[in-house]
């Protein structure tokens, strides 16, 4: 499938990478900065950003569900996925906002298509049909090693959710799906060391983006 031409004149970011990379963290940071500078910023995540996603966020994250095979694991998501997209993402974009998104599609293709087995090719086609081709006009990727994720996040109060507490087996395929994906396309990403100082990653973050909104 290929990837749908848009002629609306805002920005999309996407931060990708694994649990515990610190996605949430450089999103605020970059949403700050280019508010500062005056663009108007809308920031999300996924699973979520609407109503019924953050509901079906809850089915799928959150433990005490019952049983969630992996096919309805990956269409959950991607239900979620083209709810966000149609209600929140496309609308911001027409509108000429800057869209920063905490996890987008390649995350599907990373946890579901190879860290369950369902196959990237596959996942993939299924999400660019919930959206419609909607691609990131820039991905940043946050390397984290998934001992030093599973470190960050034992090291706070909050319980690990369904996909955190899968075995640094399956983090680590996560991790090599990702750079997989960064490297089939090395224009459209940015990928950064996640165990890199805050400030320099922030840094980092900033001028590629301004670099591409200029």
């Amino acid at each position: 499938m290929t990837n749908t031409p848009r002629q609306s004149p805002g920005f999309f970011i996407a931060f990708e990478g694994g649990d515990s990379a610190g996605k949430s963290t450089q999103a605020g940071r970059l949403a700050r900065e280019l508010e500062s500078q005056g663009h108007t910023v809308v920031r999300t995540r996924e699973p979520g950003g609407t109503e019924i996603g953050e509901k079906l966020r809850s089915l799928v994250l959150e433990h005490g569900h019952g049983h969630i095979d992996a096919r309805t694991e990956a269409l959950i998501f991607a239900a979620s996925r083209a709810a966000h997209v149609h209600q929140v993402i496309l609308p911001a974009l027409e509108r000429g906002d800057v869209v920063i998104c905490d996890r987008y599609i390649d995350s599907s293709v990373a946890y579901q298509g190879v860290g369950r087995g369902l196959g990237a090719a596959s996942v993939l086609d299924i999400n660019l049909w919930a959206v419609e081709g909607l691609r990131p006009d820039l991905t940043v990727l946050l390397d984290v090693d998934p001992f030093e994720g599973r470190g960050r996040r034992t090291s706070t109060a909050e319980a690990e959710d369904r996909m955190e507490s899968e075995p640094d087996s399956f983090h680590e395929q996560i991790r090599a799906a990702f750079r997989e994906r960064a490297a089939s396309d090395p224009s459209q990403y940015l990928v950064l060391d996640a165990s890199e100082p805050v400030d320099l990653l922030a840094a980092a973050i900033a001028g590629a983006v301004k670099e591409r909104l200029a």
